[in-house]
């Protein structure tokens, strides 16, 4: 059932809070490891994303040291042959649906319902559901590397790659059951803040009212609903190939493996957009606020970036340029690609026209929002270079696209949540981190970050494949390949400063305070870290940046807190849940050779799930009631 919060008007004695039929009450659980576990609070839930992110992208960042080591000398040894496949595979998987999408969910998880006005998203548990479904696809994924061999068909998974002929071991089962899940994780997240966003708005929040990063948020979590089903089936299907012996990409049966590459890139590229919508959105909460002055052209910035989300799916065959399509088909997706270049680089000049004349505040938040700026642009360029299939055809599965997707999605979209992660961080901590470490953070990680990937043009542009283990001397490719694998540690250095600094920050750092860089939402209209039910009073929105609207003409800001807040309790069945989900999934990689004893631990992790979908069902809301006058609400 769905979870509610209710606010009652007039104290009095505490309602009872199990419905008719319903399980007892269940208390907030505010401390210790079980109340993390157990929690429905939308900012618990939103911090557990942002630590799993960012260990994602350490554990990533470490596979992609590991690949520089390899390649940083011809002919070298260090990793070859399989281990090096599934190195790259492994990099490119983790740092994609383990790192950036993971810690996007955590700035949809703390700010949007802060950003709206709500208390919390619209169905909490569910919520938590996606929070530990998401922990077992990561745990499926990576325990490939404990039990057997880890997937080593590259991030894309082409057949017959990936086919039972010629990968016979689990690496492609975990591959695949690991995405599969992973993406109900997501499709169930969407759900929730398509329908908190659409639903839960603060009273005179109207769609334009909105902050542009929950008009991001809106659009990136209508992309998954859409472009998550395709790959479904096609990994639905491949799993079928190599479980049951069916011939979906079998082509000495009848299947058709180019069939994959049309499935995966009608995701896949809507994907690129999903991973870059949201660092769009905070970069557009960054600069007005660093700039002093409101946002140049609000209404063309929501629109270019709907319009960049419907035309993600008119380009997905710019990728298979390669693959013989034939001159209509090519032509068709050269003008699509040319053509989405036009709402990218309209915000492109709404930020720049934000920054003209503003009254710039160059600190570390502010850096980063330039510096994706500066990068997406150049990323894409880069990209818009391969909208001509000619040079398509010479940069293919080379370096050159290795540099070009990297400057979209580091330099872009890394770029974007570090500056996410600066700005917001005294909101989440009550902390703001230290502006000297951060400085030497961001200009190590601008210069470890162009030295590392821009000379991938050069060595691309001269012939060097990617997805290669080795090379020879002679082919001319050594100064560079040394002088990216020395500079790739710069940049890790980087992400090092970054992650001392929230430490040293959190436990040392200036107190925040409700408003430390006089913003403009209504998240910094509450306490830094938020109480439990975030706002004591339903804020009443009249314009567009209410908040900083209110400051600027002095109307008051209510703190009023007269109301008792009905929080709902915690639940511990969506963790029980995700654990049937992880049991069964973990089976069905094994069925094929392990058929009776796969089936029966199958059945048993559905009917561990059967058992607490059943409970959740009969689940009142629980929780308690909270006095704002009397308590902060917060958690220890």
């Amino acid at each position: 059932m769905a979870t509610h919060t209710d606010v009652v008007t007039k104290p009095g004695p505490l309602p009872e809070l199990a419905e008719p039929g319903m399980l007892g009450p269940r208390p907030i659980a505010k401390s210790g490891i079980w109340s993390w576990l157990t929690t429905i609070d939308h900012k618990r839930i939103g911090i557990m994303y942002g630590i799993a992110a960012l260990f994602f992208i350490v554990v990533g960042g470490i596979e992609a040291l590991l690949i520089r080591i390899q390649l940083s000398v011809p002919n070298n040894d260090f990793l070859v042959g399989d281990l090096y496949n599934q190195m790259f595979t492994m990099h490119g998987t983790t740092m994609i649906f383990l790192g950036v999408m993971p810690l996007t969910a955590a700035f949809f998880n703390y700010v949007v319902p802060l950003q709206i006005g709500a208390r919390d998203v619209a169905f909490p548990r569910l919520n938590t559901f996606s929070l530990w479904v998401f922990v077992a696809g990561a745990l499926i994924l990576n325990l490939s590397w404990f039990l057997g061999g880890a997937p080593n068909g590259a991030w894309v998974g082409y057949p017959p790659i990936t086919s039972p002929q010629y990968n016979v071991g689990y690496n492609s089962d975990f591959w695949i059951m690991g995405l599969l899940v992973l993406g109900v994780a997501s499709v169930a997240a969407s759900l929730n803040f398509f329908t908190t966003i659409i639903n839960m708005r603060a009273p005179g929040m109207t769609l334009m009212r909105m902050p542009v990063f929950v008009w991001m948020t809106l659009i990136t979590n209508i992309l998954i609903l859409l472009a998550f089903p395709p790959i479904t089936v096609a990994l639905v299907q491949l799993l079928m190939d190599r479980s049951f012996g069916a011939n979906f990409f079998n082509y000495a049966n009848g299947g058709m493996p180019i069939m994959w590459q049309h499935w995966f890139w009608v995701f896949g590229h809507p994907e690129v957009y999903i991973l870059i919508l949201p660092p769009m959105g905070i970069v557009s909460e960054i600069l007005p606020t660093f700039s002093r002055k409101p946002l140049f052209g609000y209404p063309l910035i929501v629109f270019s970036g709907a319009f960049i989300g419907f035309m993600g799916f008119a380009v997905w065959s710019h990728h298979m340029f390669t693959s013989g399509m034939g001159v209509v088909a090519v032509l068709a997706f050269s003008i699509t690609t040319s053509i989405i270049a036009v709402p990218t680089g309209v915000k492109i000049f709404n930020w720049l026209g934000t920054m003209w004349g503003g009254n710039l505040r160059m600190e570390t938040p502010m850096l980063y929002a330039v510096s994706f700026i500066a990068m997406f642009t150049i990323g894409g360029f880069s990209g818009i270079m391969h909208s001509a299939a000619a040079a398509d055809y010479q940069q293919h599965d080379t370096y050159f696209v290795v540099a070009h997707f990297h400057y979209v999605l580091v330099g872009g979209a890394i770029s974007g949540l570090l500056a996410g992660l600066s700005y917001w961080y005294p909101k989440i901590t009550g902390r703001i981190l230290n502006e000297k470490i951060g400085l030497a953070a961001f200009w190590t990680f601008f210069v470890g970050f162009n030295a590392t990937f821009f000379p991938m043009h050069i060595i691309g542009l001269s012939g060097m494949p990617r997805r290669i283990y080795t090379y020879d001397a002679a082919m001319g490719f050594n100064f560079w390949n040394a002088f990216v694998s020395v500079s790739a540690f710069v940049l890790a250095l980087s992400f090092l400063m970054f992650f001392y600094n929230m430490y040293y920050s959190y436990k040392h750092g200036a107190v925040a305070g409700n408003d430390p860089w006089d913003a403009r939402t209504l998240e910094w209209s509450i306490p830094s870290p938020p109480p439990v039910y975030n706002f004591a009073l339903t804020p009443e929105v009249t314009h567009l940046d209410d908040f900083w609207h209110k400051k600027q003409t002095g109307q008051p800001i209510s703190s009023a807190k007269s109301e008792l807040v009905h929080m709902p309790g915690s639940s511990y069945y969506p963790l029980v849940i995700s654990v049937g989900f992880f049991v069964m999934s973990m089976a069905l990689i094994y069925i094929r050779n392990h058929t009776l004893l796969s089936t029966v631990i199958a059945v048993g992790g559905f009917l561990t799930m059967l058992f607490a979908i059943y409970g959740w069902s009969l689940e009142g809301p629980g929780g308690e009631m909270l006095d704002p006058n009397k308590e902060s609400g917060a958690y220890n």
